[in-house]
């Protein structure tokens, strides 16, 4: 494992073997155990092998993971914030146990890396998420991740890289941190200020930007995550082609553009931290940190996570030994007087402030509604309008959930027939008896399969909404966290609708056409929901409905004139 020194930055470790000892390792590799790498694991590997995230040469050992939760260091002292690890189910780290080495695989089964296992441990990932996040609130994305889909076991070892995993999209934009201090070289760039961003970006940012490169008597480097962001943040296509519309307002030779495929943990603080050693790695030589520097939002008391500061203070904290400088920045506003923008603590007594957020922003696309030109340039409009138009032409989801006999066929039937009379969009119908039959056959009824059914069908769904139709869905989906999941799965691309039909346990068994209910009761039918299997029910759907109390008719009416409330469809499409 060697250390390449370059002009910028200092020491980048590579982790990639010498191209000599490939072949040897791959051969290797083809008789280890493997394991698949989720989305996160592969940007986190691919930032290990590039020596992005130098000084690591893998992921964190026991001893190195507490000394970064704890202290931000790792266990020799040098500064480091954010734990990286591979953390693994308990089954997989049963199976390897003494094993000294495993591969690391793609999605399709290609060996990306070796290995070399040097700690095995159980965290405690509530005392993980508090020590590194301050909270242990799911509604922090970070947090959420932790504790709800991270595996329980942690591997912790150095990494013999084979190759990267491969890229097909904006290539000529994916620069490891040696083609990075590379291009600075053959420009000439010796000082290089660099942006972190995962939101497209407007022309308050271009101001800051700007400003922030005359400050640092600097070149820009533009440098978004195009990795795991926090949900629901638009995707990185549409971003990229906004930042490369954007970029051709600076002026020429200034600025350049390069992608990171990191998985931010929205850490606020700490991330800020850690943002600003990538940046080092990458040989910047200043780093913007603004306000509220990857915050994740409001926390279940409605208050933001992270003090609008935090970050800056955090980073001027460790500024001596970082090797980066940073460069504050005030959130930018446009001041309707002046026409420019201003920094917030240059607006003067009496000045009229404009500002569009980013909830007003997604509002006003949802709506069709003008977005104004001294927010954002017409061409990085059209651009979002592309891939996300109004609501009423986006794809979403109902998802009917409910006891057997309580209506949700009928109801689903009913709304699919009053969609297809608007015929503004593919309409499908994902009844759960039909996807059972087609898809989930071989299915029992334990409560593993009925999940493994409702996350089918929410999978199906998610790519007819993701295309732009319209999904119903008619499962009993019994269980609150596989309503959850399938929520996650669409909401990246539609809203989805959940629908109680909260039609009373007794009601059901009246109707109770196949004799379902009376076999249950009689004990010849096992894990019957509302019988001898509890049916969880929904705490916040966005509509309730009683069939016992309207018939189908009005029941749709009430359906409807919710997707009409929330802009899906018009009252006169």
């Amino acid at each position: 494992m060697s250390q390449l020194i370059a002009p910028h930055g200092g020491h980048l470790v590579d982790l990639l073997v010498p191209e000599a000892e490939r072949d040897a390792l791959k051969h290797e590799a083809a008789g280890l155990p493997g394991w698949d790498l989720s989305p996160r694991q592969l940007c986190d590997l691919e930032l290990l092998m590039t020596g992005a995230f130098s000084p690591l040469q893998g992921f964190l050992g026991r001893a190195d993971y507490e000394s970064v939760c704890r202290d931000l260091r790792l266990a020799d002292g040098q500064l480091w914030p954010m734990p990286i690890t591979l953390d693994v189910s308990s089954e997989f780290a049963d199976k390897v146990a003494g094993a000294p080495r495993i591969a690391l695989r793609d999605p399709e089964g290609v060996t990306l890396a070796v290995l070399e296992i040097a700690d095995r441990w159980q965290p405690d990932r509530e005392a993980e998420a508090q020590a590194v996040f301050g909270t242990t609130d799911r509604l922090h994305a970070g947090v959420s991740w932790l504790l709800d889909k991270a595996g329980p076991v942690y591997l912790g070892g150095r990494i013999r890289g084979l190759t990267l995993p491969p890229h097909y999209d904006f290539r000529h934009l994916r620069l490891t941190p040696r083609e990075v201090r590379a291009q600075f070289d053959k420009r000439g760039w010796r000082r290089v200020v660099a942006f972190q961003t995962r939101n497209p970006m407007h022309r308050a940012h271009l101001e800051l930007t700007f400003r922030a490169a005359q400050i640092a008597e600097a070149n820009l480097l533009i440098h978004p995550s195009v990795g795991m962001t926090k949900p629901g943040d638009i995707d990185h296509y549409t971003r990229v082609r906004c930042y490369e519309k954007l970029i051709a307002h600076y002026p020429e030779q200034t600025s350049m553009l390069s992608l990171l495929h990191l998985a931010m943990r929205m850490g606020g603080p700490r991330e800020a931290l850690w943002h600003a050693i990538i940046r080092k790695n990458h040989g910047c030589s200043h780093f913007i940190v603004g306000r509220d520097h990857a915050g994740p939002g409001n926390g279940a008391d409605g208050q933001p996570f992270y003090g609008p500061y935090e970050a800056q203070e955090l980073v001027a904290l460790h500024q001596q030994e970082l090797g980066i400088q940073m460069v504050p920045f005030q959130e930018m506003l446009y001041v309707q007087e002046r026409a420019q923008y201003a920094p917030a603590d240059e607006i003067r007594p009496g000045e009229t402030v404009l500002n569009i957020s980013g909830t007003e922003l997604r509002r006003r696309l949802h709506e069709g509604l003008d977005i104004p030109e001294w927010f954002t340039y017409p061409e990085v409009v059209s651009e979002l309008r592309r891939t996300h138009p109004a609501r009423h032409k986006q794809g979403f989801t109902v998802f009917f959930t409910g006891l057997s006999g309580a209506g949700k066929s009928t109801l689903a039937n009913a709304l699919m027939v009053r969609l297809l009379e608007l015929g503004t969009r593919p309409v499908t119908l994902l009844d759960g008896d039909v996807v059972r039959k087609h898809l989930s056959s071989e299915l029992g009824f334990s409560r593993e399969h009925r999940n493994l059914n409702v996350q089918r069908i929410g999978f199906v769904a998610s790519e007819i909404t993701k295309n732009g139709g319209i999904a119903i869905c008619a499962p009993i989906a019994p269980y609150a966290e596989a309503r959850r999941q399938v929520r996650e799965m669409i909401a990246q691309y539609g809203l989805f609708v959940e629908t109680h039909i909260a039609t009373p346990l007794e009601v059901c068994e009246e109707r109770d056409r196949k004799g379902l209910y009376a076999l249950a009761r009689a004990g010849k039918l096992k894990e019957f929901t509302g019988i001898s299997d509890p049916y969880e029910t929904p705490e916040s759907p966005e509509l309730r409905i009683d069939t016992s109390e309207m018939n189908p008719d009005e029941a749709v009416q009430r359906i409807v004139l919710k997707l009409e409330s929330l802009g899906l469809i018009r009252p006169r499409d």
